[in-house]
């Protein structure tokens, strides 16, 4: 018999493992019954659990699963009947839609069906009170006030509430896995999507205005956010900022934030017979229109800061980086900056990408609400583990989008834990090398379609039998927008870093199947998942986390690791993620609004910076969304291009000193774990 995958198959699970303490002995149909019986007691115990769960969580679930195993799996007869009754009980929960399983109120008899209303209070004790309803009807009901962002808890709350009160079970003794993994996405206790709706309100505000500006050569036709904060999917959405906003009658704090992050937004202007086809000439024309736009938004009370390069709007407490976007575009290709001269797709194409992404995922977080909570602990946890270098924040929404999709043998995943978990088996276990992921959202793909990715998928995979490491995209993802993925994952991640990826993601999913099956235990817990060893690393650079652009994202401060220590340094008085905001300090808001750095993170231009002076030296492993640490790992002499006859390659520890030069008054230490390897 097929053993039953708890932590895939239900969308929480409840674990009690206290078995001793449960009363039994009121109950005669229990006593009465011996472990001999073929209706043994602890069936009976099962039943009574799923009854008085059923009975509590009504039509919020699709199913409940109770199982408490006589033996555990290892029993050993010799040991005798001294093990019974010693594992613990298990159960599963399959929600049913998140608009039943989430709502805030139950609704039970009216008062006047007298012997119902008996009933529920008993079940429901202190719980149960008498409440009118908009409608004027007046019933007895049960209320579980929760803040927006943890109304996932409300299940595990009902179910504590009822087995503690008819069971007579301690509360520390039930682990009921729902929110565990929350920890990695609040800010301060509190999780920064509760800030949402004032985003997409100041979003519309921005749109509008746009919309009637009639001081532009060319009308506005549409606006589109493109920043993954509108589609639910960011781990961090930003917060208001008290500078941001056009009066200046808000009250300010005492300190606020230094570094403002722009959001995207994509603009489209209406037709026109008069646009440059030289690229170049079209670039120009499209900075023109950005800052002749950001001169109308300003002449409106916006503040705006523009150069030819970005043009960046702040108002109703966020900043947003306004970009146009032409069709014409979309033929133009420009070449990529680096040493390998490669095709790279233009800024319209781009562009045009991430709108069609933008637009699928919003489509999809409306059907699937557990959607966006999983693409934010996937994404945390691959910055985690210094990946962000390596896989883009739409390929990590593409690949969970996949396992919705697609889910057999289960259903789509309705909770953030199993969802979370399902995404770390599936990254671990796709086979990458020698088949395509195809997310088709809209279900669009007819067979036509499929032939044309399957043969661009052959097409990439030409060079295996010559080299069976470059093979590019290593990680075929195609869409209805990109069925050759060449958006998000064409250059990167390689076949190595991917088969890396997947080896953390499969130790990952089977700690995260121990952690929901048998809980904590010494030095395994859930943080466990999102600290990664920087033993892995040839060198390893630690950063002052106090000169972060957003210190209090680090989930744990990096750990110095074991090795030479190379450099060590001071930190910089030129940055400081706070600004005072007090009265005595600001006498000009427009001053001090010129003091706010937009779209400036320290450690993006140090790695900007790093992979400028060191090209083919060394990969660099970093944690995009709130790390103090970056690995190292140096490249082979093959891909540095030296032979035998080519002069050696310089003494590490003198590279290394020069990365912390790079890096100086950002960078804590450096340090040397393994030199490089000579082929």
């Amino acid at each position: 018999m097929t053993k039953v995958d708890f932590g895939a198959k239900f969308d929480s699970c409840l674990r009690y493992v206290q078995l001793s303490k449960i009363n039994l002995k009121g109950n005669s149909k229990v006593t009465a019954l011996s472990f001999c019986l073929d209706d043994e007691s602890w069936r009976v115990l099962e039943k009574d659990v799923q009854s008085l769960l059923q009975q509590g969580l009504t039509d919020r679930t699709k199913m409940i699963r109770v199982l408490w195993r006589s033996t555990p799996s290892e029993w050993n007869i010799m040991d005798g009947f001294s093990e019974f009754g010693s594992s613990p009980l298990i159960v599963g929960v399959m929600l049913s839609l998140l608009e039943k399983s989430y709502r805030l109120v139950d609704i039970g008899p009216n008062p006047e069906n007298r012997d119902e209303a008996i009933k529920f209070r008993k079940f429901w004790g202190e719980k149960a009170e008498l409440r009118r309803f908009k409608d004027g009807a007046i019933a007895e009901s049960t209320v579980w006030e929760t803040e927006t962002w943890e109304r996932h808890t409300i299940i595990k709350r009902i179910a504590d509430y009822v087995l503690t009160k008819h069971l007579l079970l301690q509360q520390e003794d039930l682990t009921h896995v729902v929110d565990q993994l929350d920890f990695c996405l609040l800010v301060g206790g509190q999780d920064p999507v509760s800030s949402s709706g004032a985003l997409l309100e100041a979003f519309d505000t921005l749109a509008k205005q746009l919309r009637l500006l009639d001081d532009v050569p060319l009308k506005i036709s549409t606006v589109q956010p493109l920043d993954s904060a509108f589609r639910h999917t960011s781990v961090f959405p930003p917060e208001p900022h008290p500078l941001a906003y056009e009066k200046s009658s808000q009250r300010l704090p005492n300190f606020a934030a230094t570094c403002v992050r722009s959001l995207e937004v994509m603009i489209q202007l209406e037709g026109s017979g008069n646009w440059p086809l030289d690229p170049v000439a079209m670039e120009k024309t499209k900075s023109a229109f950005l800052l002749r736009i950001g001169e109308s938004l300003e002449d409106r009370g916006m503040f705006v800061t523009a150069s030819e390069d970005e043009v960046n709007v702040l108002t109703s407490g966020y900043s947003f980086l306004l970009k146009i976007f032409h069709e014409r575009g979309l033929v133009v290709q420009k070449q990529a900056g680096d040493s390998n001269i490669q095709s790279a797709p233009s800024e319209d194409k781009e562009l045009f990408f991430r709108s069609q992404h933008s637009s699928m995922i919003n489509g999809l977080h409306g059907i699937y609400q557990a959607y966006g909570p999983v693409v934010r602990l996937a994404k945390r946890w691959i910055s985690a583990h210094l990946f962000s270098s390596f896989i883009s924040e739409e390929a990590v929404e593409l690949v969970v989008a996949y396992l919705f999709l697609r889910p057999f043998p289960f259903h789509a995943p309705s909770s953030r834990v199993t969802g979370f978990l399902r995404f770390l088996r599936l990254l671990s276990s796709f086979d990458w090398t020698f088949s395509p992921m195809i997310v088709d959202i809209n279900n669009d793909f007819n067979l036509k379609d499929e032939k044309e990715i399957n043969e661009n998928f052959m097409l990439s995979r030409r060079s295996y039998e010559q080299n069976p490491h470059d093979i590019e995209p290593a990680m075929f993802l195609a869409t209805s927008y990109d069925k050759s993925s060449e958006a998000w994952t064409k250059q990167s991640p390689s076949k190595l870093v991917l088969k890396r990826i997947a080896s953390y993601a499969k130790s990952s999913a089977e700690l995260l199947t121990n952690l929901i099956i048998h809980g904590q235990s010494g030095q395994y817990t859930w943080e466990c998942l999102f600290r990664t060893p920087l033993s892995n690393y040839d060198a390893v650079i630690l950063l002052h986390k106090e000169k972060l652009c957003r210190p209090h994202h680090v989930l744990f401060p990096a750990e110095i690791p074991n090795g030479k220590l190379v450099i060590q340094g001071k930190p910089s008085n030129d940055f400081h993620p706070c600004m005072p905001l007090s009265k005595s300090v600001v006498r000009s808001l427009h001053d001090t609004r010129d003091k706010l750095l937009v779209n400036f993170d320290p450690t993006a231009y140090f790695l900007r910076d790093l992979k400028c002076a060191f090209p083919m030296t060394f990969k660099l492993w970093h944690d995009s969304i709130g790390g103090d640490a970056i690995g190292l790992t140096w490249e082979s002499s093959k891909k540095r291009g030296r032979d035998e006859d080519d002069e050696a390659m310089p003494d590490p520890t003198s590279i290394l000193k020069e990365v912390g030069d790079v890096g100086k008054g950002l960078v804590r230490s450096v340090h040397l774990l393994k030199a490089p390897k000579l082929e």
